[in-house]
């Protein structure tokens, strides 16, 4: 059930897909997105605001702020970057690395008063709605957008038009992949928490099981905003059966199930389109050595934001890491907490 870029027969449902995001965002966001379209030059398109500090949750201090940077092109972008801010590598390498596997994900911090640190996905006007359509090639962007960000900067109306359209195709296509992990009965909170797992299990990720629970937890007013319109579109095209319960309808509490069950060739695409999504996210990995300024404590820190023991590394893997790291790597693949099952799983 893709909604065109052009247009839409359903412009309510686009309006409720687009749910939140010009709602405003923090002052701190806000300074650090206008920062970043001034960096990134003339060509930039729109600054998305998303993850922890986006939705209000509450991270730890040295947590970097999330943003997609939406530009025209990539070898403009990257020539500014390097021209305002200073970049470890030449924009001609991004620029092709962009071009292979987008977006890239790199660190950027402000040099204009207070430093605040971004870590920002660089991905061009056309590939971004490429990402959030059914022509995407791996789940990376579909797998933030769908969930409450904030369109923190656009250039003009026109370029946030472009944005929203593209965002409430991605959040159309959730049922598209999200149908397979459905159980027989399910609510609307349901639909957000069984997505979020299944997304969240698609990537390596060093959260435990649960997030799916804890990232619900924090939008359930937005994602219900989101994807009880949805819904309720799919029942009326004859995808869904509502079961309301008795007395006045509530959206939060009425149940849905498939008027059709996936079949077999739908669970094995959907496998497929997320094992080649996490393989493509193996291979993000090693752009950040590349492209990320401090890849090496940026992921150290994020795995012990799971929960773990401290990771200390030794002398010979600090200033190795390219050589010595790989068995600790691959130890981590194996025991990482998204692998073990969830407290309260169902």
């Amino acid at each position: 059930m893709p909604l065109s870029h052009e247009s839409s027969p359903h412009p309510d449902l686009d309006a409720a897909l687009a749910w939140g995001l010009d709602d405003p965002v923090a002052d701190d966001a806000r300074f650090l997105s206008e920062f970043l379209a001034r960096a990134f030059g003339s060509g930039s398109v729109a600054v998305i605001h998303y993850g922890s500090r986006a939705q209000g949750r509450q991270p730890r201090a040295d947590s970097a702020f999330d943003f997609f940077v939406v530009v025209d092109r990539y070898r403009d972008a990257y020539d500014s970057l390097a021209a305002t801010v200073g970049t470890s590598y030449s924009p001609r390498v991004a620029t092709a690395l962009a071009h292979v596997l987008a977006p890239n994900v790199i660190s950027v911090t402000s040099r204009n008063g207070a430093e605040l640190r971004a870590k920002c996905c660089v991905i061009s006007l056309g590939d971004f709605q490429r990402a959030c359509s059914p022509r995407r090639r791996d789940h990376f962007t579909q797998g933030r957008l769908f969930q409450w960000v904030l369109i923190s900067w656009m250039r003009n109306a026109e370029s946030g038009d472009a944005i929203r359209r593209a965002i409430a195709n991605a959040r159309a296509g959730t049922f598209a992949w999200g149908r397979p992990s459905l159980p027989d009965r399910f609510t609307v909170d349901d639909y957000a928490r069984i997505l979020l797992a299944r997304s969240l299990a698609g990537e390596i990720r060093p959260e435990v099981g649960d997030h799916a629970r804890t990232l619900v937890a924090a939008q359930q007013d937005a994602l219900r905003a989101i994807y009880a319109p949805l819904l309720t579109h799919l029942v009326a095209e004859g995808a869904l059966v509502a079961e309301a319960a008795h007395g006045p309808v509530d959206p939060a509490t009425t149940t849905y199930r498939l008027r059709v069950g996936p079949t077999r060739l739908d669970r094995m695409r959907v496998s497929l389109y997320f094992q080649r999504s996490k393989l493509r996210a193996t291979e993000r990995l090693l752009k950040h050595v590349i492209l990320y300024e401090g890849w090496l404590d940026y992921i150290v820190r994020k795995v012990e934001r799971s929960g773990d023991t401290p990771i200390v590394l030794t002398r010979r893997e600090q200033r190795w890491p390219l050589v010595f790291l790989w068995p600790r790597f691959f130890r981590y693949l194996r025991s990482r907490p998204q692998r073990r099952r969830p407290r309260d799983a169902d």
